[in-house]
Formats: C-alpha cells, structure tokens, sequence
C-alpha cells in the first residue's frame, strides 16, 4: 500500500456514514441482480473519496 492511498480513517465521521449508507444500498441494488444499474451510487462514493484525498494532500 502506498502511503498515498486514502484510508477509513482519513474520512471525517459524516463521511464514514455516508460511505456506510450508500454501500449498504447498493448491495440492496445488487440483490435484484447484476443488471441493475450501480453507477449513479458509485458516483457518489468517488466523490467523497475525493474530497477525502484532497483533504489529506492539503489540495
């Protein structure tokens, strides 16, 4: 791992919630099966996680 990978612990704690959140919808998505769409969730991680690593990169 390198040291600029973003870490559970980088997250404030609104962030971690909402991580939580939107990964225990999709896999409620994902129980009606794997054509369902993802990407609309996936999205919204990705930018809390960026908003994570520039936080952490002082950006």
């Amino acid at each position: 791992m390198a040291s600029d990978d973003i870490r559970f612990g980088d997250f404030t704690g609104f962030e971690k919630v909402r991580l939580v959140a939107l990964h225990a919808r999709m896999a409620k998505r994902g129980l009606a099966g794997p054509e369902v769409d993802l990407s609309d969730l996936q999205r919204r991680v990705e930018r809390i996680e960026k908003t994570a690593e520039r936080r952490k990169h002082g950006k």
